[in-house]
């Protein structure tokens, strides 16, 4: 006796999976017997027969054909049945996809982002395939409020309506793409049965559904490139946005929006607009010191407003106080259930084991960033393997690239984060020996590079080094200087009182080049505290006259110059050091010139001069340029020129002797105080010719400040000499290097001379413009010459020098 089946509605033509479940029944074979003869899973059988899928593939088809046993019209009805299912589209209703979200009400900072995201929507319209567009960074970044709030402002563009899914990226178990596409085409009004079974299916479908709309697809938080490849609206005139901690580097045609978090005058407006304006308005200084203490992250913004919100009493100042401890910031960083140190914790879950290890391991490192050399050492892995797991925490965004290729960087509430992580999941003495070997890594290598700039580190000083060059040695030095410097304090603070000494004499004469960029104070200063813990009198009598160099030649602080430099005379005196007895001499007469006392000055270099046993190139010859420099002061420029050629010759005898760095800077120094006992004398085109081989020795050897400064030199010259082009030459080309913060004094000069040139040609307009300027800066910097250069720009032309 035959079954008799109801397959679909009279007049229409049985489906796919009804005339499946016909011939099945027909055959009397149970779906498991079906799917064993043709290899169709039973679960894809029942979800065709039950209507969940339209159709099978034309293989799946032609298998169930033959298991089925059917032949001639009945097969070729069931083929093309399975043809039609893969070809029907369910028909969407009048309403395509849902309304825009409402956009996020105190948004800020993010007008350039947003632009951005203008400018894709407008390209969707000619774009094959649509737009992609990626919004990656930190956890707490503020992705998904960027996100939703150009969806909101771009909803005209996109008249066909928005879709939206949670792709639950950080989870565990993230969002398989069945199900986000069985929510995004359930957003599209397609009947759950009319949904296929297989992803392939499921996201041809999505696609041709978009074909001739105009939808935005937001697919926040995403896990990464295979989750959403499938999800994306890849159709003319859509827009997709994915927002993501990892980068999905892997996306064809994507762009991507980076993320960064907000200045603190936005972070200080997004207090206001939660907590009110009043009270930031109120209490400024806290409200950004507090923008900066959340480290202009918004969750973390968002959670400090919230908390001032609903507590009225308080003060920002109150909160301020709370945050300082960096102990206890994180847990204070919570507002209902908002936590910042949650969507970090999702992040860190996700990671690899190793790069968990590395994470919380970098925390040691002293400094604000690091190359992986230096992370090698933290984490006691391979140089390779150590950076392979550094882009892993690059692409979740628990890390960050620096300004500098190859090096990295913690967002500083990550970093504190790191530094939990390492506390609880490794022991006391784990940690400790992490941080010695960092310290003592930094500061060995920060000893042995700095001795490569000695005069007598020559040739087979370097072959012997870890460095390949002297070149190698000054860009290590530069780039680890805030990782040495913090290894330099927190050696004192326990007890390394040798290393400390060490480093700060290795690095004296690394120092003469980089005057204005490191505070060389600082350095010096930290050496002559462990001296004095070592009870090491000669070290601290060496490192005072450094000290005293660092004061008054790099601050400008004579005062202070004189009192170090005369307590190491002192030290020098009782311990009978000759040699530091001879530097404190000369460097006194350095100060005392400064301070307008010329003759007493010469007292002192002349005494030095005559303890001077040292060779030429450790202190000889710098210590007879003193006492030119001292001579052309008290009115003797013709006996400073002797002494200033004897020391040139003197260079060019003892050549060999010295390495090639030391050699041509100290040429430059002698040539630039030739330039000045020159002019002295009235001859300005010797002095100008004098200062030019200066500023170009200078130049080669990368000192673009020193030798700026020469330039000032040679323009004053020529115009004395009355060659005005050129001395506008000289003085423009200082201009274009004196324009850092810390170079605003010879700014200044060059301005005053610029002044003086313009003058002497009658452009009185142009000569107003620059006595302006440099008058703007004489009053900015307060200090005593400052005032003094004001003075004279304000009496004008005759009363200038």
């Amino acid at each position: 006796m035959s079954e008799t089946l109801d397959v679909g509605s009279p007049g229409e033509d049985p489906t796919f999976g009804e005339l499946v479940l016909r011939h099945r029944r027909a055959a009397r074979l149970t779906q498991a017997d079906l799917a064993a003869a043709s290899g169709v899973s039973v679960r894809a059988l029942s979800d065709l027969e039950r209507g969940r899928a339209r159709a099978a593939q034309r293989r799946s088809t032609e298998a169930l054909a033959d298991a089925l046993g059917l032949a001639g019209a009945a097969r070729d009805d069931f083929l093309a049945a399975a043809r039609d299912g893969r070809r029907r589209k369910p028909k969407p209703s009048a309403t395509f996809a849902g309304p825009p979200p409402p956009a996020v009400p105190d948004l800020v900072g993010r007008g350039p982002e947003l632009d951005v995201l203008r400018r894709a929507a407008a390209d969707a319209p000619t774009t094959p395939s649509g737009v992609v567009v990626s919004l990656v960074g930190h956890p707490g970044v503020g992705k998904t409020a960027l996100a939703r709030t150009a969806a909101h402002l771009l909803a005209g563009e996109f008249p066909d309506g928005f879709l939206s899914v949670d792709l639950r990226g950080m989870d565990d178990q993230p969002l398989p793409p069945r199900a986000a596409l069985d929510i995004l085409l359930r957003g599209l009004n397609v009947p759950p049965g009319d949904i296929p079974a297989t992803v392939t299916e499921q996201s041809a479908l999505f696609r041709s559904l978009l074909a001739g709309r105009r939808v935005l697809v937001l697919l926040d938080n995403a896990a990464d490139e295979a989750q959403v490849r499938p999800l994306m609206a890849a159709a003319t005139g859509c827009l997709t946005l994915i927002t993501c901690r990892r980068a999905l580097a892997g996306l064809e045609s994507a762009r991507w929006v980076w993320l960064r978090p907000l200045e603190t005058a936005d972070a200080s407006a997004l207090v206001a607009a939660i907590a009110g304006p009043d009270r930031v308005h109120a209490e400024p200084s806290a409200a950004a010191e507090l923008a900066e203490l959340c480290g202009n992250l918004p969750l973390a913004v968002r959670i400090a407003g919230n908390r001032l919100a609903t507590r009225p009493h308080w003060s920002i100042a109150y909160l301020v106080d709370q945050l300082r401890d960096e102990s206890t910031r994180l847990a204070a960083l919570s507002a209902g259930d908002l936590r910042v140190r949650s969507a970090f914790e999702m992040s860190h879950r996700r990671l690899s084991p190793a790069a968990r290890l590395v994470f919380r391991r970098l925390a040691v490192i002293p400094g604000p960033d690091f190359g992986a050399e230096l992370a090698a050492v933290a984490t006691g892995m391979a140089v390779p393997d150590v950076r392979a797991h550094i882009d892993e925490l690059v692409d979740a965004n628990l890390l960050q690239a620096g300004g500098v290729p190859g090096r990295y960087t913690y967002h500083d509430l990550i970093r504190l984060f790191a530094r939990e992580r390492l506390a609880a999941e490794e022991d006391a003495a784990e940690s400790a020996a992490a941080v010695c070997a960092v310290v003592d890594h930094l500061l060995d290598t920060g000893i042995e590079a700095g001795r490569l700039f000695f005069p007598d580190a020559l040739r087979e000083s370097v072959e012997a080094s870890r460095f390949a060059s002297r070149d190698q040695a000054s860009a290590w030095l530069d780039a680890e200087a805030a990782n040495w410097r913090a290894a330099q304090r927190m050696a004192l603070d326990h007890g390394k009182y040798r290393q400390v000494v060490d480093l700060a004499r290795a690095l004296h004469w690394f120092s003469d080049g980089r005057i204005q960029q490191l505070p060389w104070d600082e350095v010096f200063a930290l050496g002559v505290d462990a001296a004095r813990a070592l009870g090491s009198r000669g070290d601290e009598a060496v490192l005072l006259n450094f000290l005293g160099w660092a004061r008054y030649y790099c601050l400008g602080d004579n005062e202070g110059g004189r009192a170090a430099h005369r307590e190491a005379l002192e030290i020098a005196t009782e311990i009978g050091d000759r040699r530091e007895q001879t530097w404190a001499l000369a460097y006194l007469g350095s100060v005392l010139l400064r301070l307008g006392r010329p003759e007493e000055a010469l007292d002192h270099v002349e005494r030095a001069v005559g303890l001077a046993d040292m060779d030429f190139w450790m202190g000889q010859g710098s210590i007879r340029n003193v006492l030119g420099k001292v001579l052309c002061a008290v009115g003797r420029p013709g006996e400073a020129l002797l002494v200033h050629r004897e020391v040139l010759a003197d260079t060019e005898r003892y050549r060999d002797d010295a390495n090639s760095f030391t050699y041509r800077f100290f040429r430059a120094l002698t040539f630039q105080l030739l330039g000045t006992a020159l002019t002295a004398t009235g001859d300005w085109p010797g002095g100008a010719g004098a200062f030019h081989t200066a500023r170009t020795l200078f130049d080669e050897g990368g000192f673009r400040v020193a030798g700026a400064e020469c330039a000032v030199q040679e323009g004053a010259a020529w115009r004395e000499a009355g060659r005005l082009g050129m001395a506008e030459a000289c003085l423009r080309a200082a201009l274009d290097v004196f324009t850092p913060v810390l170079t605003r004094w010879q700014r200044a000069q060059a301005l005053g001379e610029l002044a003086l040139v313009a003058d002497a040609g009658r452009q009185d307009a142009a000569a107003g413009e620059y006595r302006r300027e440099a008058l703007a800066v004489c009053e900015d910097l307060g200090t005593e010459a400052a005032l003094s250069l004001a003075k004279r720009l304000v009496a004008g032309p005759g009363g200038q020098s």
